[in-house]
């Protein structure tokens, strides 16, 4: 999500919209659709006016030089700005459930609260009704979005009645599904397309329950990732990549390959810099140079297991080039930049590059240019 500046007319209250062309309006009017017409030239405005003083509730204007057609955006009354909750030109998308979390990851970015905040859920399915052209995927994140109950499998089944074809991937902890109820109640008969991504940082609860720290946590994720094995589900492990893993890396994927034979894919992933890991830095802030004898063997070890894998969140320059073809852009589009130490980077066009955030954290390495021609 990106908080934008706009002026939005001032009837337009704070729930969803659909950003339209005042051409496109008729033909695509539906009554549970909120719209706002993005504004060409004055005289919009008066037609639009004239609209809803003819009885068109569901309709507005939106001004600004940053808003796109087909945005999905919530104003903020008073601040003369919006969120823009989904953008048809982005690559990632996201929804946020919920803040709450039942761990307290020692590099969260998001770090939790424990205030109720069931509104999330409302704003997400309202933004869910109007996005107009279905993406290949969106993601469902937190918190811990188990932490909403029954209000999840409600998000799942309506983003499965409006967008059928469209991939959820659900980042969650796992560790609810430890409970065969909770699993049932979530899982029975969903037709809903989900890939799950689930966190699992060592080999034994000792370390795993030290990097959530929440004991008992290692015992209830495995027995969640098991209920989706059961149920038939794709299971991503994700594994950030903060010194006590890196550690244990090995063992790690050893455990993975042995035990979890199932799950569809790993990806191992750089830290990102900002929320608890600013107040772990000594844990968090590494160079991944120094650990490229551990990631290669961390990669041959899942190889020989057959578990795909993938780095996410690592610039090029961050791997050895044997481990290039494994790394994927994955840093959401209103989080990700480059570097001054990027420009003329011959592979620039194929990298994650960074978090936008970087420069009051830190890089995952030491930036440097790839000038080398490569094939």
């Amino acid at each position: 999500m990106r908080r934008v500046a706009a002026i939005v007319s001032p009837w337009s209250k704070r729930r969803a919209h659909r950003v339209v062309a005042l051409e496109n309006v008729i033909s695509s009017w539906t009554p549970e659709v909120n719209y706002l017409v993005l504004i060409q030239e004055a005289a919009d405005v008066e037609r639009i006016v004239d609209l809803v003083v003819r009885g068109v509730e569901n309709l507005g204007w939106i001004e600004g030089p940053e808003i796109e057609l087909g945005d999905v955006v919530m104003p903020i009354l008073g601040k003369g700005s919006v969120d823009v909750s989904y953008r048809r030109s982005d690559v990632h998308h996201t929804l946020f459930l919920t803040n709450r979390c039942n761990s307290n990851c020692l590099m969260c970015s998001q770090p939790p609260t424990k205030d109720e905040d069931g509104w999330l859920v409302d704003e997400a399915i309202d933004i869910v009704r109007h996005i107009e052209n279905s993406p290949e995927s969106i993601g469902l994140t937190g918190g811990e979005p188990l932490l909403t109950g029954n209000r999840l499998r409600e998000v799942l089944d309506e983003i499965h009645l409006r967008h059928p074809m469209m991939r959820i991937d659900l980042l969650t902890n796992g560790r609810l599904l430890s409970n065969r109820g909770t699993a049932a109640a979530l899982l029975d008969g969903l037709e809903a397309r989900v890939a799950w991504l689930v966190p699992l940082y060592g080999h034994a609860h000792m370390l795993h329950d030290f990097v959530v720290q929440s004991p008992g946590a290692f015992e209830q994720t495995l027995e969640g990732i098991l209920r989706l094995q059961e149920h038939g589900q794709p299971i991503q492990v994700r594994i950030v990549l903060i010194e006590p893993v890196l550690e244990r890396l090995i063992d790690l994927c050893e455990f993975i390959g042995k035990s979890l034979p199932f799950i569809h894919e790993v990806a191992l992933m750089a830290c990102e810099p900002i929320g608890f890991a600013l107040a772990n830095k000594e844990v968090c802030d590494l160079d991944l140079q120094d650990w490229w004898p551990t990631l290669m063997r961390a990669s041959r070890t899942l190889r020989r297991y057959g578990v795909r894998h993938m780095f996410m969140n690592t610039p090029l320059c961050a791997l050895p080039k044997d481990l290039w073809p494994l790394a994927v852009r994955s840093i959401s589009d209103w989080k990700q930049v480059y570097s001054d130490e990027c420009a003329g980077c011959s592979v620039m066009d194929s990298c994650s590059g960074l978090f936008a955030w970087h420069e009051r954290g830190w890089k995952p390495t030491k930036i440097r240019k790839i000038e080398e021609m490569v094939e």
